[in-house]
């Protein structure tokens, strides 16, 4: 996965309580399981006029005008503004998926389902905790302001509004090393390969029969 350290990003808002993650990527596309090509069905029952099925034509569908992600000021944001319970719902790790596909790096909410939470880090996003007042302020100024952008530095635990303002946020010691170093799980185990190879060929030596 993608290490992160600073992240200067446009926001796009999602002013939604209880987004779960069969909004976030819907039931019908959890077949594969390959980690990309999910970023055209994200939030895909608000995000397009018809039904979206696996295998069609994404770039064909009609668009839904009133969704706020389809509006021109905020294509290409990799950081998203949403509120209280983002990611409840079933645990599917296909949500992460998507949302890291679709471009973004980092989540700015008021809470989070633990699920969800977790399967984040494991997968390269960022989220981020703040305040109520804080993310309603935030709110406000991306209405008011084409083009808002948010740096988000991680090694420093904090988020800078344009203006200046920062605000800080907690993460744990162990997610934020991985990643900074961009481990994931199997990263993780990879920084043990020496390691994991010198004891296969220990325990081959000394019980050969296992292998046999």
């Amino acid at each position: 996965m993608d290490a992160f350290t600073i992240l200067d990003g446009l926001v796009a808002p999602l002013d939604r309580n209880n987004v779960d993650t069969d909004a976030i990527i819907p039931k019908q596309f959890l077949k594969s399981i390959k980690r990309s090509g999910f970023g055209p069905n994200a939030f895909d029952e608000w995000r397009y006029m018809d039904v979206g099925e696996p295998g069609m034509d994404n770039s064909k569908r009609p668009l839904n005008p009133k969704f706020v992600l389809n509006q021109d000021r905020y294509q290409g944001a990799s950081v998203l503004l949403t509120r209280a319970n983002f990611g409840c719902g079933s645990s599917r790790e296909h949500a992460p998926w998507a949302l890291l596909d679709y471009g973004f790096r980092v989540i700015v909410a008021e809470s989070f389902a633990d699920i969800f939470f977790n399967n984040c880090y494991k997968n390269g996003i960022l989220p981020i905790v703040l305040p109520k007042a804080e993310v309603d302020a935030l709110f406000g100024l991306v209405e008011h302001t084409p083009g808002f952008r948010l740096k988000v530095d991680l090694p420093a635990q904090l988020v800078t509004r344009p203006d200046g303002h920062g605000m800080p946020f907690d993460v744990d010691p162990f997610r934020k090393e991985c990643l900074i170093n961009g481990w994931d799980d199997i990263g993780l185990t990879l920084r043990h390969a020496d390691k994991i190879r010198e004891y296969e060929s220990r325990r081959r030596a000394e019980h050969p029969y296992y292998y046999s």
